[in-house]
């Protein structure tokens, strides 16, 4: 079954759970937001790549923060579900902001309790090297919490989008660890060789 969404074209991806602030400045979509504050409704962040991308979020309108004297808002949201955009519509009869037809993913949540614990690890390992501070709670967990925070870049966010069973999104996620992880690691000791620049070294006799 289909649905029809307001639509928020943005060079960025929104995940399911994801709180997302944004500043709305252009009058397409003050009118938006004041529409989506009448209904209660949603309205979906479409992808914008090098074009305009089939998948993105619905998400809903948790507060607008600020209204600004000339209108601009700074506004709270939360992605909610994946959707398909099966057709696009710019504008929407009688407003000034896009709108179109989507279908809504049906997620598949289960996920081997090897592979998760895998996950977490390497999880806790990148934040360690990177010196992020996260609370990393397993089982609060999934492969959207921390998406942002992984060095992916937009168009591998977006590959992660689309991805409709959670296994499948731990793999590709592992998989961008295993990748990143080894030239934190180098970066690390390079760290620790630079600081001890300038020390008095103790060094092994060599038997030669």
């Amino acid at each position: 079954m289909d649905h029809y969404l307001p639509l928020f074209p943005l060079k960025l991806v929104a995940f399911p759970g994801e709180q997302l602030n944004l500043h709305i400045f252009e009058p397409r979509y003050k009118q938006l937001i004041e529409d989506i504050t009448a209904t209660k409704g949603t309205f979906g962040i479409a992808v914008y790549l090098d074009k305009l991308m089939p998948f993105g979020a619905e998400v809903e309108l948790e507060e607008v923060s600020k209204v600004y004297e000339d209108g601009r808002m700074d506004i709270k949201t939360r992605g909610k579900r994946i959707f398909e955009m099966l057709s696009f519509e710019n504008p929407m009869k009688d407003k000034l902001y896009a709108g179109g037809n989507v279908v809504f993913y049906e997620n598949d949540p289960r996920v081997g309790e090897s592979q998760y614990a895998e996950f977490i690890f390497y999880l806790k390992e990148l934040f360690r090297l990177m010196e992020y501070q996260a609370e990393i709670v397993p089982l609060q967990i999934n492969s959207f919490t921390f998406a942002h925070k992984l060095g992916l870049n937009l168009t591998e966010e977006y590959e992660l989008l689309q991805m409709t069973k959670e296994s499948d999104r731990i793999k590709f996620l592992i998989g961008h660890m295993l990748k990143v992880i080894p030239v934190l690691r180098d970066i690390e000791i390079a760290k620790k060789k630079i600081q001890m620049n300038g020390h008095f070294k103790n060094l092994e006799p060599l038997d030669f």
